[in-house]
């Protein structure tokens, strides 16, 4: 359970703050507990998430031990490896939607990859390509400022320096 104030990782909302916790009739006749969240790089919204469903959608942001174990980790991760680019984009989805953070690395690396490959060839990015690497690249550097306390435009200045010690 997580209580107000708590930051959470919210699949497709990425950061959120637990700005309160209250019983609402949402969903049906009977009210229900729910978290309310604020989208930390998102202003202006709201998420109500049924605390009976919290486990399946939330997450705990990484500690700043997780982050610099998961960053000195960039390394090794692996890259998404299909045998043809129409399953691609089942791939990258399946990452965001896993609402963990080494699989947002793994579509990070693969899409830069793949970028250098292309440019190297004299072509342009893909659509594709750039699509889930602007959201990719907003989920996890946002859940790494918050975990590292650091600005958010410095997380990735701070996964180069620390790949490169």
């Amino acid at each position: 359970m997580y209580s107000v104030g708590d930051y959470v990782v919210c699949g497709n909302k990425g950061v959120c703050r637990v700005d309160n916790i209250a019983s609402l009739d949402i969903a049906g006749p009977e009210p229900e507990d729910y978290y309310i969240l604020k989208p930390v790089y998102s202003q202006g919204s709201t998420v109500y998430i049924s605390i009976d469903s919290a486990d399946e959608k939330l997450r705990a942001v990484l500690s700043k031990k997780e982050a610099d174990k998961l960053v000195k980790s960039i390394p090794k991760v692996n890259v998404i490896i299909v045998e043809n680019d129409k399953q691609l984009e089942g791939e990258y989805k399946s990452c965001i939607r896993s609402n963990d953070a080494t699989d947002l690395v793994k579509l990070l690396k693969t899409i830069h990859q793949r970028r250098e490959a292309r440019f190297a060839a004299g072509r342009k990015e893909t659509a594709l390509d750039a699509k889930y690497m602007r959201m990719a690249g907003d989920y996890l550097f946002g859940e790494l400022a918050i975990s590292l306390n650091i600005p958010r435009e410095e997380v990735e200045g701070y996964i180069d320096n620390t790949i490169s010690k």
